[in-house]
């Protein structure tokens, strides 16, 4: 993910997290994500996978989101390692519940205005982390 610019002052090319924009940037992708599958119909089977409180799911990928881009690794310290597989198999992730957890995170960087080259290489890695997420047929 550290390709599509080069920071030249430091001789370093950035991470994704700095692309992003750094935490601030980071807690409003989450906050838009988390306020998308409240709010649009087409997100209600991922949205059942949650608790009715969503506090703690922004916090812990807000958490997680920051490392996985390159940044600090806030989650790692709170919880040890992610262990994404084992932590997700008691929710039924199916394909669809992968596609609609990647469609409201395209739209979320979307609306928080991401540029577009960012968001179609954070897309591919994100549907790449969803789909190995899948632990249902279908």
């Amino acid at each position: 993910m550290t390709d599509l610019t080069d920071d030249g002052a430091q001789g370093r090319q950035p991470s994704a997290f700095d692309l992003v924009g750094g935490e601030a940037r980071v807690r409003e992708l989450v906050d838009r994500f988390y306020d998308l599958m409240d709010l649009e119909p087409e997100f209600a089977g991922l949205r059942a996978l949650h608790p009715a409180s969503l506090e703690g799911s922004r916090d812990k990928l807000f958490w997680f989101l920051c490392g996985w881009l390159g940044g600090p690794d806030h989650y790692v310290e709170r919880f040890g390692h992610p262990r994404l597989r084992a932590r997700h198999l008691p929710f039924a992730i199916a394909s669809s519940e992968r596609d609609q957890w990647v469609r409201c995170m395209a739209w979320a960087m979307e609306d928080v205005g991401l540029p577009q080259a960012l968001r179609e290489r954070l897309v591919g890695s994100f549907f790449d982390t969803a789909d190995w997420m899948r632990n249902r047929p279908g």
